[in-house]
């Protein structure tokens, strides 16, 4: 799960140029404006990531003016987005601790999100590619939230050494398909969805026959669970960067018995299935030599689509799956480019 918000500490701070009343602060991987003079260098704070939904509350007030929404879906709070103050972008939001009592032993890293009533917006992709929902995701289908690097610097020293492979991060909405032995499933971030025509992706996967072609391949190699993972982009979906014309769906996940299969199987997959996949850009071996920074990986992140349209980003794997103690799964990393959250924004 996504920590949306957690303890964290600044350990730099620096001077905005032409700005009185603030200033810039580092917290993991993130530049945040912050205000001036109101934390030192090692201060713990409370750290909400872009794409939170904070909820009606005194202590955010101040945000009213620039992150009201209310929607039938989501309710009533603050979304924050990438941002740009006096020249410097700010991505996120850092807030002094001791604005909130009810975080009782305070640790670096520690997970506040729920205690805070935290919420993940996605408005966006449950409006446009959902359907009628049966049930949450089947046992076999992970959540496909990605670190983000920024936020966890030190994975990168975790592919040293490594053959790693660096993919397109298409700008859709993630969508799943998978088989076991309740039947086939079709499923968003979030939800399995139901075969009654309201869901634009069920829709798309009969229509080309996906569900058929996996349903072959399961029973061929005589499987106990196929899962198989991928971004959905059309029009109106995300403003549609890619400049699509008629819906695409790009593999960057397969899964076989409930293990994540490396690079050279997913392309075989694909090609067998005749899915598409993301956009391989990359391979190559030991990450940190190659990227030593994070200003580096951002540098390589950004870029645009064959559409011209701005890249999302880029996410980062091993060739071969490596199981990371603290993920609790296979290492894996995204780099969202700032010019593409600018230009969202």
């Amino acid at each position: 799960m996504r920590k949306l918000a957690s303890v964290q500490k600044i350990w730099k701070i620096e001077p905005i140029e032409g700005a009185d009343r603030i200033e810039c602060g580092s917290i993991e991987g993130w530049k945040c404006v912050i205000n001036k003079g109101q934390f030192k260098e090692g201060d713990l704070g409370v750290y909400f990531e872009i794409d939170s939904f904070l909820p009606i509350d005194d202590r955010y007030e101040f945000l009213r003016a620039s992150s009201y929404k209310k929607t039938d879906i989501m309710g009533e709070g603050f979304r924050l987005k990438t941002m740009k103050f006096k020249g410097q972008i700010s991505q996120g939001l850092f807030l002094p601790l001791s604005m909130f009592p009810e975080i009782v032993s305070p640790e670096v890293k520690q997970d506040v999100t729920n205690l805070l009533g935290v919420r993940k917006w996605e408005i966006e992709e449950r409006a446009t590619t959902g359907g009628t929902v049966v049930g949450k995701l089947p046992l076999d289908v992970p959540h496909t939230d990605e670190i983000r690097v920024q936020n966890f610097p030190e994975y990168v020293e975790a592919f040293k050494d490594l053959p790693y492979y660096i993919s397109t991060k298409m700008d859709g909405s993630s969508q799943s398909l998978c088989i076991d032995e309740d039947g086939f499933h079709v499923c968003g971030h979030n939800y399995e969805y139901k075969d009654d025509g309201s869901s634009s992706f069920y829709e798309f996967v009969k229509a080309w026959g996906y569900d058929e072609a996996m349903q072959k391949y399961y029973n061929k190699y005589n499987l106990k669970t196929l899962t198989v993972q991928g971004e959905f982009c059309a029009p109106g979906i995300q403003k549609n960067p890619l400049r699509l014309t008629k819906p695409e769906w790009y593999v960057f996940t397969v899964r076989i018995n409930g293990q994540r299969v490396g690079a050279e199987k997913l392309l075989e997959v694909c090609k067998e299935l005749s899915l598409p996949h993301v956009p391989f850009e990359e391979t190559d071996v030991d990450l940190p030599s190659r990227y030593p920074t994070i200003k580096s990986l951002l540098e390589r992140a950004t870029g645009t689509y064959e559409s011209g349209g701005p890249k999302e980003g880029i996410v980062i794997r091993p060739v071969d799956p490596v199981y990371n103690e603290t993920i609790g799964g296979p290492l894996s990393m995204k780099v969202v480019s700032n010019e593409y959250l600018l230009k969202k924004k």
